[in-house]
């Protein structure tokens, strides 16, 4: 008997001592759970305001936003056709830039029928170096440019070793793809800074903060354009533009298949270049980095250490 009530003193003078550290642990659970709840009703609101939101209410006119023209860079791509497409539907004039220059022409002229806009084509390739500039800003010469438009050529998407990739196919992959962005938006830029209005958009893939074995070409040149994109926001949104980098996961392609932008899903998560088109238009103005398509941005943080920042 002595035994048992020497325990109960005992398990009384524990718990006594012990109380604090349970109330303590106790305020420590409180302020953890309302954390996580006040990050998850954030993320909430940030992904209404930036993929809902837009599509409800009226955007407004792009052309007075942003300007007459559009020039897409990169147009033998899906999903360039399908933006170059919705910004025509719109209102916006269309110039294509491609090295296929016969396959452009047809696009061209389909958008000007489809959609009563002017539609110009420019072969371009410049993997034959930075000359092809100037027949380029010869048809850019005197045109209110609004848009710049650049979409990554996804011909190194495919899983390869890297000392297997042919170095052609490297150099004409790094022309096409860092080399053609970065003089387009050279030429561009002035004038709409000294306009004080204009969109520039660099369109790269989900993938461009995560190293992928067999796709080291694919992912550095993606992470390229990530951040040219955003120090060039930092530089110039002051100044009247708006630069956009348009990080995309999987989307299809006219053909059936899976353009491969970056990420592992099917079903809803890859959309027609047509409907991620719409969206990722609807997010002009208010977002400077976004996946574009809102089930893209839920896949953010299996691929992204800091996926929250595509969401503002």
């Amino acid at each position: 008997m002595a035994a048992v009530d020497s325990f109960q003193l005992l398990y009384r003078e524990i718990a006594r001592s012990c109380h604090c550290y349970v109330e303590a642990l106790a305020l420590v659970g409180a302020v953890y759970t309302t954390s996580r709840a006040v990050v998850f009703a954030r993320d909430c609101y940030s992904l209404i305001r930036l993929h809902f939101l837009p599509r409800l209410m009226h955007s407004g006119d792009l052309l007075h936003r942003f300007g007459e023209w559009a020039v897409i860079l990169g147009a033998s791509e899906d999903l360039a056709k399908a933006y170059a497409e919705e910004l025509a539907r719109k209102g916006v004039s269309i110039i294509l830039i491609s090295p296929d220059g016969q396959g452009v022409e047809g696009t061209a002229k389909a958008i000007a029928d489809s959609h009563g806009v002017a539609a110009l084509s420019v072969q371009a390739d410049f993997s034959e170096g930075h000359a092809v500039c100037r027949p380029i800003r010869d048809v850019l010469k005197d045109k209110d440019i609004g848009f710049l438009i650049t979409s990554m050529d996804v011909s190194l998407g495919s899983l390869e070793a890297f000392a297997g990739l042919p170095e052609d196919h490297l150099w004409d992959a790094v022309s096409r793809n860092v080399a053609a962005a970065t003089l387009l938006v050279r030429i561009v830029l002035p004038g709409m800074a000294e306009r004080g209005r204009g969109a520039v958009v660099n369109i790269s893939s989900g993938l461009c903060c995560k190293p992928t074995p067999n796709k080291a070409a694919f992912t550095a040149i993606t992470a390229y354009l990530d951040h040219f994109s955003r120090a060039l926001h930092y530089e110039y949104r002051h100044r009247g533009v708006f630069v956009q980098s348009l990080i995309p996961f999987r989307i299809r392609s006219q053909e059936g298949g899976v353009s491969d932008k970056g990420g592992h899903s099917g079903g809803w998560l890859e959309p027609q270049p047509q409907v991620y088109a719409r969206h990722a238009i609807s997010t002009l103005g208010i977002s400077h980095r976004t996946t574009g398509y809102w089930p893209h941005s839920l896949q953010v943080h299996q691929v992204m250490p800091l996926g929250r920042e595509v969401w503002r």
